[in-house]
């Protein structure tokens, strides 16, 4: 099963209701990278990164297809057997640029997948639910509309809810998670989310003006050196996200005892076979995380549910994805959608999603033998 044909595709994808915003930035269409890998005995797998722009992370649009464009001419005609081989051939290509790697990676397991006749999270060790948790992130916004919202979506089941904060008075962040508080209570946990936007004085100083209030502190400051110093400063526990760049950098935060969890987002860790080691790393410390990405439809949303699902349920604090905020889906007859807060595990050979014929157009770029 060697690699034939390589195709990429682009999307672009809307915020439904206006846009999605955080600390740094906000965001009013995402632009969502596809690649299809196509077999010679005929088989198709499809991966997929979407960067939220260019500023939530050193990732961009332009940057992932350009990146592809640097490793797809030296992919065709190797085997897809061994994502690991994979893997060690995209680096003789290009250093670094995992979240261009990884659609690679999440559409060799697909392929895989396929032709064992099995779901990717077998391939990732074995499904331990057929239904995984979701969470709402609640983006940067009045105190009083986003205790509403949170409200509505504790009703329709999500069981943890991400405040966005950062970008404004400090003031006006802690009125927020207050009022949310009020709203939901113990009826779902609650993460707070600074999106590196907090310098150290303002998370200690936010953390005190909501230190009766239990959530988690998800990446308040911009580097791991900044989160470093709040250690044993807090009354909450901290989640690092945007600062586990790779494994190291999750070793390392695990190592020093940074972080109390995680928030993964699987094209910056470089896919699904990296992000198994994470998963592994946090068990053996018993530390809880997500699995997310940053944004896309149907494919990227149903590689974080298979991975999802090989989670030990009690450290796992919920898959993200993007079906909420966009309108639509690839793959029309097994979308992958959220229901009463969860979200079912596809158990279709593969990824368990095909995006239809001509959804995407013509190839913005091909590679073949």
């Amino acid at each position: 099963m060697r690699i034939n044909r390589i195709n990429v595709y682009t999307v672009q994808l809307p915020t439904k209701g206006g846009a999605y915003k955080m600390a740094s930035t906000e965001v009013h269409s995402l632009d969502s990278t596809l690649v299809e890998v196509v077999t010679d005995d005929g088989i198709t797998g499809w991966g997929e990164t979407c960067p939220v722009g260019p500023v939530y992370q050193p990732h961009h649009a332009l940057g992932a297809r350009a990146a592809i464009a640097e490793i797809a001419p030296g992919l065709i005609g190797e085997s897809t057997q061994s994502p690991r081989l994979l893997a060690k051939r995209m680096d003789e290509r290009l250093n670094g640029h995992n979240y261009a790697k990884a659609a690679f990676d999440i559409a060799c397991l697909d392929l895989i997948g396929q032709r064992l006749g099995v779901p990717v999270s077998t391939l990732l060790g074995g499904a331990l639910t057929d239904r995984v948790p979701s969470y709402y992130s609640l983006i940067v916004g009045s105190p009083d509309e986003t205790a509403r919202i949170a409200a509505d979506k504790v009703k329709a089941g999500y069981p943890r809810l991400q405040i966005k904060i950062g970008g404004r008075n400090l003031e006006k962040d802690a009125a927020t998670v207050h009022k949310v508080w009020e709203a939901v209570g113990l009826k779902a946990s609650i993460a707070v989310d600074g999106n590196r936007g907090l310098s150290v004085p303002s998370a200690l100083h936010l953390d005190r003006l909501c230190q009766n209030i239990p959530f988690v502190f998800e990446q308040p400051c911009n580097s791991m050196e900044e989160n470093a110093t709040l250690r044993g400063r807090l009354t909450h526990p901290i989640y690092l996200d945007e600062s586990t760049e790779d494994l190291n950098a999750v070793l390392r935060a695990i190592s020093s005892g940074i972080a109390d969890g995680f928030g993964f987002k699987v094209t910056r860790l470089g896919g699904l076979t990296k992000m198994m080691t994470a998963r592994d790393m946090c068990s053996i410390r018993s530390l809880p995380h997500t699995c997310d990405d940053a944004w896309g439809g149907d494919v990227i949303a149903a590689a974080c549910v298979h991975l999802a699902a090989t989670v030990d349920p009690r450290r796992f604090d919920g898959a993200w994805i993007a079906q909420e905020y966009i309108e639509g889906h690839y793959d029309n007859t097994n979308p992958v959608v959220i229901e009463n807060g969860h979200i079912a595990v596809p158990q279709r050979p593969g990824l368990g999603v095909k995006p239809e014929a001509g959804v995407f157009g013509v190839p913005v770029a091909s590679y073949s033998c």
